[in-house]
């Protein structure tokens, strides 16, 4: 069964006047900012930002387990609401289950934290001698490398650039996007992200840049996905708070939400400050 497309309040409204959406784009601007700053000490500076278990794998960690906490509560809500599963409902869980895998992958399934050894198949196949797929050799590569990289790319300028663009020609093009339960983030805080991952690539020079981009990602969507699916910014159908007031009170408690995040990113990065850190 396909959601009833309508037209909330905030849908009309411009997303940057909600404060989720302007957190997300302050929160990678500064992340941006301060790994510039760093380095300028070179590699070994950017080590402490970009390698495992420092600021930016913790935060990819925190804000995709939020993101499918998310996700998962949206597909709650929406087979609660009309007493059976329907597709919107199934391709949200989904995607909440796709999520919290990556989340888990960010972190090799919490290997390093509880300090497991690497089970021998991984030894023998993880381009990283870790318990994770995404590291998994494929020939000369990794499955990250070969396959991941690229379909992230494609998905990432498809969902961020081409089908918002689309949508605002052919307003058909969202109501099949949210008709499978999905949302298009607004344009602003979409070339914001796209813009940080371009720079990041062209003006840091480090083996794992790469993964300050996929930090960017997990900002982004956690709030576009809140803003979306909470308060209805860019989406039709009834969002999760209905009236103004209640809007501006989730958005407020979850701008907080998300720099707390970040701050207990910090906080579990400089608790791993003393252990070596992990090569590659």
């Amino acid at each position: 069964m396909s959601p009833n497309i309508s037209h909330p309040a905030g849908q009309g409204t411009s997303p940057l006047r909600d404060a989720t959406i302007v957190t997300g784009i302050v929160v990678n601007v500064l992340l941006y900012a301060y790994a510039l700053w760093i380095a300028r000490s070179g590699a070994a500076g950017l080590d402490r930002l970009l390698v495992e278990d420092r600021l930016v794998e913790w935060l990819q960690f925190l804000g995709f387990t939020a993101l499918a906490g998310l996700l998962a509560l949206v597909a709650v809500h929406l087979w609660r609401r009309r007493v059976g599963l329907g597709l919107d409902a199934l391709v949200l869980a989904g995607g909440a289950a796709v999520v919290a895998l990556a989340a888990l992958e960010e972190i090799s399934w919490f290997q390093r934290v509880l300090q497991v050894e690497t089970p021998e198949f991984f030894r023998n196949n993880n381009r990283q001698g870790e318990t994770n797929l995404h590291n998994l050799a494929l020939g000369s590569s990794s499955v990250n490398k070969s396959v991941l990289v690229k379909l992230i790319f494609l998905v990432g300028i498809t969902h961020n650039l081409v089908l918002p663009l689309l949508a605002r020609r052919m307003p058909r093009v969202r109501s099949f996007v949210e008709s499978w339960g999905l949302y298009l983030p607004p344009l602003w805080p979409a070339v914001t992200y796209l813009v940080l991952v371009a720079l990041s690539q062209l003006t840091i020079g480090h083996g794992r840049v790469g993964e300050l981009g996929e930090a960017f990602g997990a900002v982004h969507y956690l709030t576009t996905a809140f803003a979306a699916y909470a308060l209805g910014v860019g989406r039709g159908g009834e969002p999760l708070f209905t009236t103004a007031v209640d809007r501006r009170r989730a958005s407020a408690l979850f701008s907080g939400f998300i720099v707390l995040l970040v701050f207990f990113a910090w906080l579990l990065a400089a608790g791993y400050a003393g252990r070596p850190l992990t090569p590659g």
